[in-house]
């Protein structure tokens, strides 16, 4: 396959056997988002765990956010209804938000949020929301009582992340137009929750890597010993 000029000179930046330090991992990140859209800044933690054993899933606020709008819809009835829409809720309802879904095939919404009582009816579109990482869980805090705080944290940029087939988390974490600063807090808190879900009974080393990349960027290795030593610093 036959490589741009400028992917090219943007992978000659990096040395793909070099394991950097997180600050500076971060700079070099910057200096890769070469493109002429503001790129997304992804990050890979290869987790040392047997998949099929064990689960690695959960959510973190990300102190600046993703740097993208969300477009959140609650499943929610009564009361529960008015709290969702004075969160910022872009869309609330029941049983007719899920038959538009069924029938129209209507997907224009990028995060799903439902209280315990809706669940028999979001449970009906668990072949389209599921495939799509789409579907509410207690696991991650959005099937709740408490919906307008959780529409709030995602509306500010909380993410959801998850462990594939393979023991790697492959998430974002802000945009490649974020300060240094911004991105290192964000990474680090990423981090900190990665840390926080390790399953019980994980032997060894738990984080076994980190890289992180812009879209259309080459992976930068981080040194994950230090990336877990500052991490674990947080309060």
């Amino acid at each position: 396959m036959k490589h741009s000029k400028r992917y090219l000179q943007t992978v000659a930046l990096v040395e793909r056997e070099r394991v950097y330090p997180v600050r500076e991992a971060i700079a070099l990140l910057k200096r890769t988002a070469t493109a002429k859209f503001p790129e997304t800044a992804e990050a890979a933690f290869a987790l040392g765990i047997n998949p099929s054993q064990f689960q690695v899933r959960g959510t973190c606020a990300l102190p600046h956010g993703t740097g993208k709008s969300v477009r959140v819809l609650v499943f929610a009835k009564g009361e529960k209804i008015r709290e969702a829409e004075a969160a910022g809720a872009d869309y609330v309802g029941g049983e007719d938000l899920a038959e538009k879904i069924l029938k129209e095939g209507w997907l224009e919404f990028d995060r799903v949020v439902a209280t315990p009582d809706m669940m028999p009816v979001v449970g009906k579109l668990g072949k389209i929301l599921g495939p799509r990482g789409l579907m509410p869980s207690p696991k991650t805090g959005t099937v709740t009582q408490d919906v307008a705080q959780v529409v709030r944290e995602l509306k500010a940029g909380m993410i959801e992340f998850r462990a594939d087939r393979y023991g790697i988390v492959h998430t974002v974490f802000g945009k490649t137009s974020f300060t240094e600063d911004q991105l290192y807090e964000n990474l680090l808190a990423l981090t900190k929750a990665i840390l926080e879900r390790k399953p019980e009974g994980v032997r060894g080393r738990y984080v076994q890597g980190v890289s992180i990349s812009s879209t259309m960027g080459p992976g930068i290795r981080v040194d994950e010993r230090e990336l877990l030593a500052l991490a674990s610093q947080l309060r």
